[in-house]
């Protein structure tokens, strides 16, 4: 697309800085402005219809017209349009927000800490540590170890958890105290012969190596996705938070559950942590909360963490971080609609429902020529491309990114993630007939670039 002077697009491209995109093909080439939405459904200025495959980002779970969600926004506006929770005050909104969020989560919680973002809520999980072991008298139990390939968003120290060196590259991250341990990735990275239960034990083992090699008394916690998203849609492999748990638990490293992305049913349960058998000391959540009509995120921690930073932030007068728009009652308010609309559509059968159609149809996508793998879980998935099955040789990443662009010419919006992989994670409220059109128009873009990489002779491996 060419941009057109003094159109919206030309009008974006001269003063917009685009997170995640190529900022001088962005000016040469403009925006896709989307104008409005419906259901799962989003148009575009110029009248084009698509089906949302990712949910905006992994977020818009009730989709892009919920009356009652606008409804609740604006009522708590007239009523109340903002008011912060420093110096001891509050609102109902948040008050209520966290009661139910501790009431929902996965194991015992104490208490919850609101934010505006995954990538904060974060980059306080780390703050949170750090102050916990200051105030327990272990000032040295500071280092974090993530897994390559994690996404846990882009500020400093969670940028610096995320795995992923693109988004490392030029920010001079990670910071000292992040360490990054082996991705959960089977497919790529198992041995020939190594079942998901072995690999599980080694990279449970890798684990424990980590801690050892750095000495235990330095390391504090350890953070995972329970399925890794903007990774690539890894699904943990048999076993695998069962034996990393239990070196955590050998050497006093605290738990960290990244449901970002997982949290409230996109695993087809309550949690990705209900799915996989964990069991969080801090626990992060954003998106879903508010079906991302408005911002916010929380952190969420077990008495364990809450006693020592209690008793210290009385030590030290007070508990001196947090920011203007924490516990926001607007969005707090858009959360608590959101989690009583959950319930009262009973959204969790209509995962139950759903999912094995969608999963069904992806799996299908296995047998596609240039498809390598294809998994998921409840209602997120991604199909791997490979330019050969056999030896599991991925194609350059500008193959994902061009089946991206296939998918956007059939009307389907989803991303590449991981570098070699097409993801799909639809809104929680999609029905069997926008499944099967998911699908249709992935395996239309498949066969599209299928077609292209033939004609770019990049189809046998080198």
């Amino acid at each position: 697309m060419t941009v057109i002077p003094n159109s919206p697009h030309a009008r974006d491209a001269a003063t917009l800085i685009h997170p995640y995109s190529n900022l001088v093909a962005h000016e040469r080439e403009g925006p896709l402005i989307i104008e409005k939405g419906n259901g799962v459904h989003v148009e575009d200025l110029e009248g084009n219809t698509y089906i949302e495959g990712l949910a905006g980002l992994w977020c818009t779970s009730l989709g892009f017209n919920n009356e009652r969600l606008v409804e609740a926004a604006a009522a708590q506006m007239r009523k109340l349009p903002y008011y912060h929770a420093f110096f001891h005050r509050s609102s109902m909104p948040s008050i209520e927000l966290a009661e139910r969020l501790i009431d929902m989560s996965p194991a015992p919680m104490a208490r919850v800490w609101f934010a505006n973002s995954g990538s904060e809520a974060n980059d306080h999980a780390v703050k949170f540590v750090w102050y916990y072991n200051n105030a327990r008298g272990k000032p040295e139990k500071k280092k974090i170890i993530a897994r390559l390939g994690g996404y846990h968003g882009i500020c400093v120290s969670s940028g610096s958890l995320t795995g992923i060196p693109l988004m490392h590259k030029g920010f001079d991250l990670p910071i000292a105290n992040i360490m990054h341990t082996g991705s959960p990735h089977w497919y790529h990275e198992g041995l020939e012969g190594e079942s998901e239960e072995d690999f599980s034990t080694r990279r449970a083992e890798e684990l424990e190596q980590m801690i050892l090699a750095e000495g235990p008394e330095t390391v504090a916690a350890f953070i995972a996705e329970p399925v890794m998203g903007a990774g690539g849609v890894i699904v943990p492999p048999a076993g695998y938070f069962e034996k990393i748990q239990a070196v955590l638990a050998k050497y006093d490293v605290l738990m960290i559950a990244d449901e970002v992305i997982c949290g409230f049913h996109r695993t087809g349960q309550l949690f990705g942590s209900n799915t996989y058998g964990i069991k969080p000391d801090i626990m992060v959540v954003a998106k879903q909360l508010s079906s991302a009509y408005l911002p916010i995120s929380a952190v969420i921690v077990n008495e364990k963490v809450y006693g020592p930073i209690r008793d210290f932030s009385d030590e030290n007068g007070v508990f001196a971080t947090g920011f203007t728009y924490s516990g926001h009652p607007v969005p707090a308010a858009v959360a608590v609609e959101t989690l009583k609309i959950y319930d009262e559509i009973n959204i969790a059968d209509h995962v139950a429902k759903i999912a094995p159609v969608m999963q069904e149809r992806l799996m299908a996508l296995a047998d596609h020529p240039i498809v390598g793998e294809a998994r998921g879980v409840g209602l997120i998935g991604a199909v791997e491309l490979v330019r050969d099955k056999e030896t599991r040789e991925n194609f350059p990443p500008a193959i994902a990114n061009y089946c991206g662009e296939r998918c956007l010419a059939h009307r389907l919006i989803v991303r590449a993630a991981g570098g070699n992989s097409v993801a799909v994670c639809p809104p929680l409220i999609i029905e069997e007939e926008q499944i099967h059109q998911i699908f249709d128009r992935l395996k239309a873009a498949l066969d599209d670039t299928l077609e292209h990489v033939r004609q770019e002779s990049l189809l046998d491996a080198a």
